[in-house]
């Protein structure tokens, strides 16, 4: 695309159209702009719009934006995206211009820039373009002479985001000679430009316009220091550690009137710079404790006095966190000693502790008008960025090393909270959410398991004189918040409360699903979630059908009702309680008919408009342990379930609903094995859906698809064995072997067809399944697929015996069954792990050495020998001992595909079969074997043991003969 007036008419026009409120307009410039950026210098004569002063303002900041999100596309596009890449002489004109073009350019337009200017430094810094730190540090010295704090601002947001990186990217000698090569342009600039802003504060203290760019100037600073410290500390910081920490204590220390007294935006910009103070010298302690003690005292005192002065408005949230962050790391190091002066800890905990424990309007609103975020905060751990949680943090910092300090002053703290809510209940509520979340939030939890404990309250007495009276409110929307720390206390604590105390209250966790608050209903649910997964010593459930008979009824009702509140239409914590529940509870048929109609009707409504993923995948769980549970009581409930769930699969399979098609797959494969022989014959309907190309075309239905066809082999394979069928299966069989990412579905699919049909069946297809096994293993010998190779031979065997695996394989290449048995077979039988693999092929190899004519020839000797060294091996050493780490790299771009969206549904699983049932033990069966075979020929085998077998095997041999009392003779 040449430079010329034409163009320029073009991009202005175009991208004026793009701001059009009409659709057609905007859409035909989108499209416009779409096809102008496959010719070359697209981006560059994008970029000389943008630098013409004459274009209207808008026009040009359309363009920065296009601008950036092409290079996004094309400045390195990944192998998988279409996108051309830019070709190197415009990229080279590119970088030559953008520089001192996001240095003129207005503020909302140098933002686009910089951002377009860090893109390609991500790609290209330093070694594809060595020009741009010089450039950057020139321009910096001229704005900073100048005085142009537009210009340096700009300077250092570019430089900020180029060196981000230095945060995120593991330590390697490339990046570390990366950050050598930036610390050695830009560390002394950077402390030239930081030490000249600061002297400018100090002179200019009393104008607040004047010290705005320079408070974010000092900003960016902070953050570049952080960037270029974070890996490891260089000697250039750790040489003028003062100048920094000198200017950083006075940010702390020091008031701004001109600014803080200018409004909240003002108190804003003072209190990023402190933020970014705060986070640099945190990572100063974390990192370079020893460096930094010197200065640790004044920084301890200035950050707690900061601290005392903080509102509690959310604007100085960032603030605040970053302080106590500070103090945490302080209180966990072995300068823990600045807690330890008398009144210090009790001054933590009345000063920064309780006032940022306590509940604030944000929090409230929170509750009401966003449940979702306020769980996940409150519940599910995600808030370590509140100032409730990392005040706790502080405390459980402090406790480390003064533990009983600590207990003894926040549990007097409680008293005096529970007392101040006792003396006036609708007044003080809050105080009583801060004592119980003060206990919540200070719980240890046991590594590995969900116990939890404390040591501020007796937790039994805490239950029923502080959480009993909110669980036994008559009003459940009464103090909803309240009703909500009584619930999550009784939710944390659940192992702890004795089972005669919880079932006095479970009627009342059921009265609280219909509390109006989400949060309420949600918290109830998941309180009753989790009570049902408590275990007891010897991993029996403590709460069992029995419990929640009595409230069974009223409970599935309420929980379906409670979908019906607004906002928790699909709320994942009633949903994971429902099928949690059925997972428990006794199923009859009317409960069952009640239930499944219940779940088809969700399932119906979700089927309109897919949103919430994880909602919908306990749906599935829900239908699939209800299924499961109902149908082993009473197999005759399957057409009931089958009545109300077809019409929804069949809408889901015909209006293309692709994010359930896995779940879908599992279901039908769940019912037709349910089903008795002969399967009704809609089952048939869908199997030849199944057999069709086009189901196996996306990757996420794979394994769903194979779990199916594998339910159709078992429970159909006469009818499977009709017309074309067959020849369909392998097919898919052949088309899944064939690609690494479904390779071992293909041999799913091949060892059920083996495992199901009679070999008078698939007789006329052995020679192309061994074809097809053969090609794949000349192009392919990862681990995992000679496992796989070594299962089905061994399944085969069993099944159909020795002989006729030796032959069909010698049919195809004469000579071939004993090539990959020595090269596949022995060397790699010791990888097999799984119990019932292992029994499987170690059974199958001794029959194999025992029954088949081609080893038990003199002539193969030394076969024989080294597979029952292989079979030892298998069955006398221990899993870690004889498999190595897989060496099989992963193909990311090919696991992705399907990885990333099959979600295997565990209530619908496939049970595992073990093929051998009558036999035991495979090390008794492998030396009996072993002992009626040499009783055949004495003295020929232990001859051949002693020559070939490994002297460690021979003992481990001896041990077995001598543990079940056998010889070999």
């Amino acid at each position: 695309m040449d430079w010329n007036p034409q163009t320029l008419q073009f991009l202005s026009e175009t991208f004026l159209h793009t701001l059009s409120p009409a659709p057609e307009p905007r859409r035909r410039a989108e499209s416009a702009l779409s096809e102008a950026s496959d010719r070359p210098n697209f981006a560059l004569a994008v970029l000389r719009l943008i630098a013409e002063p004459s274009v209207d303002d808008q026009i040009r900041q359309a363009a920065a934006v296009n601008f950036k999100n092409h290079l996004r596309l094309r400045w390195s596009p990944s192998s998988d995206e279409a996108a051309a890449t830019i070709i190197d002489s415009e990229k080279a004109q590119i970088k030559a211009l953008i520089v001192p073009l996001m240095l003129s350019a207005s503020p909302k337009i140098q933002s686009q820039l910089s951002e377009a200017l860090a893109l390609i430094s991500n790609h290209d810094f330093p070694k594809s373009w060595p020009d741009l730190l010089p450039e950057l540090v020139a321009n910096l010295k001229n704005a900073s002479q100048a005085s142009d704090y537009a210009s340096v601002n700009g300077i250092l947001g570019t430089a900020n985001s180029i060196f981000k990186k230095f945060r995120f990217q593991y330590k390697t000698n490339d990046l570390l000679l990366d950050l050598k090569y930036c610390l050695d342009n830009f560390a002394a600039p950077l402390l030239e430009i930081f030490l000249k802003t600061a002297s400018l504060i100090d002179s200019s203290a009393n104008s607040g316009v004047i010290l705005r760019p320079l408070f974010e100037s000092q900003r960016l600073c902070c953050r570049i220091f952080y960037s270029l410290n974070f890996q490891e500390l260089p000697e250039f910081f750790e040489d003028h550690m003062k100048e920094w920490m000198t200017e950083f204590r006075k940010y702390l220390t020091a008031s701004y009137p001109a600014l803080e007294g200018s409004g909240p935006d003002g108190v804003a910009v003072v209190d990023e710079l402190r933020a970014a103070v705060c986070e640099n010298i945190n990572l100063y302690m974390e990192k370079n404790e020893e460096e930094f003690q010197g200065f640790l005292n004044d920084f301890a005192l200035a950050v707690w006095t900061l601290l005392g002065n903080v509102s509690q408005l959310s604007s100085r949230d960032r603030l605040a966190i970053t302080a106590i962050k500070f103090l945490t790391t302080v209180s966990t190091s072995v300068h823990h000693a600045l807690f330890a002066g008398e009144g210090v800890i009790p001054q933590i905990c009345q000063g920064i502790v309780i006032p940022n424990v306590r509940l604030r309007d944000d929090d409230e609103e929170l509750f009401e008008f966003n449940y979702i975020e306020f769980i996940r905060r409150d519940m599910e751990g995600s808030d370590l960025d509140t100032r409730r949680r990392i005040a706790c943090e502080l405390l459980k910092g402090i406790a480390m090393h003064y533990g009983d300090a600590v207990r003894s002053i926040v549990s007097a703290q409680i008293q005096i909270l529970l007392s101040s809510f006792a003396a006036n209940p609708r007044e003080n509520w809050k105080d009583k959410d801060c004592a119980i979340y003060l206990v919540v939030s200070l719980a240890t939890k046991k590594a590995g398991s969900s116990y939890v404990s404390t040591e501020l309250v007796d937790v039994q007495s805490f239950f029923e004189s502080v959480i009993v009276p909110e669980l036994q409110s008559p009003d459940v929307n009464g103090f909803p918040i309240l009703k909500a720390g009584a619930l999550k206390f009784f939710t944390m604590f659940r192992a702890q409360i004795s089972k005669h105390v919880v079932l006095r209250f479970f009627q009342d966790l059921v009265r609280f699903l219909a509390a109006e608050s989400n949060v309420v209903h949600s918290y109830a649910a998941s309180c009753i979630e989790k009570l049902l997964l408590v275990k007891d010593e010897g991993g029996r459930a403590r709460y069992t059908s029995e419990d929640i008979t009595p409230i069974f009824p009223v409970l599935m009702n309420n929980l379906f009702n409670s979908l019906k509140f607004p906002e928790s239409e699909e709320n994942q914590y009633i949903m994971k309680c429902i099928m949690r529940v059925l997972g428990v509870a006794d199923i009859s048929v009317d409960v069952a008919r009640i239930c499944i109609e219940g779940l088809a009707s969700l399932l119906g409504e979700v089927c309109k408009n897919p949103k919430n993923p994880v909602f919908n995948h306990y749906i599935f769980e829900s239908v699939a342990i209800l299924v499961k549970r109902a149908c082993e009581r009473d197999l005759s409930l399957i057409s009931i379930f089958e009545a109300s769930l077809f019409p929804r699969l069949e809408v889901i399979l015909a209006n293309g609903v692709t994010e359930f098609f896995p779940y879908t797959f599992q279901l039908l494969a769940q019912l037709v094995e349910l089903n008795r022989p002969p399967i009704p014959p809609i089952y048939m309907q869908i199997f030849e859906i199944l057999l069709s190309p086009d189901s196996w075309e996306r990757g996420a239905n794979v394994p769903a698809l194979v779990r199916l066809l594998q339910a159709f082999l078992q429970k159909a394979p006469n009818e499977i064995s009709q017309g074309d069928r067959l020849t369909k299966v392998l097919g898919i069989f052949d088309k899944l072997i064939k690609t690494k990412s479904t390779s071992e579905q293909g041999f799913y699919v091949l060892n059920t067809v083996i495992e199901n049909l009679q070999y008078d069946v698939i007789k006329p297809y052995i020679s192309h399944i061994w074809a097809a096994l053969f090609s794949v293993l000349q192009q392919s010998r990862t681990v995992k697929l000679i496992k796989s190779l070594l299962i089905f031979m061994s399944l085969f065997l069993i099944k159909h015996g020795a002989s006729n695996v030796v032959d069909s394989m010698n049919s195809v290449q004469p000579g071939i069954f004993i090539v990959i048995m020595n090269q596949f077979w022995i060397p790699n039988l010791k990888l097999i792990t799984g119990a019932i693999e292992l029994k499987l092929t170690a059974i199958a190899s001794t029959r194999l050495i025992c029954e088949s004519p081609v080893l038990l020839d003199p002539a193969a000797s030394e076969s024989w020998a080294k597979m029952v060294d292989s079979i030892i091996t298998l069955l006398s050493r221990p899993e870690q001992d004889r498999v190595e780490e897989d060496p099989d790299m992963p193909d990311i771009t090919e696991n992705v595909g399907y990885t990333a969206t099959f979600v295997r549904l565990h209530n619908a699983g496939k049970k595992e079969e073990d093929p051998l049932k009558d036999i035991r033990d495979p090390r008794e069966f492998f030396v009996a074997s072993l002992s009626r075979l040499s009783a055949l020929s004495p003295g020929r085998y232990p001859k051949v043991i002693s020559e070939n077998v490994d002297p460690a095997n021979q003992t481990a041999l001896l041990q077995l003969c001598n543990t079940y009392n056998l010889q070999i003779v």
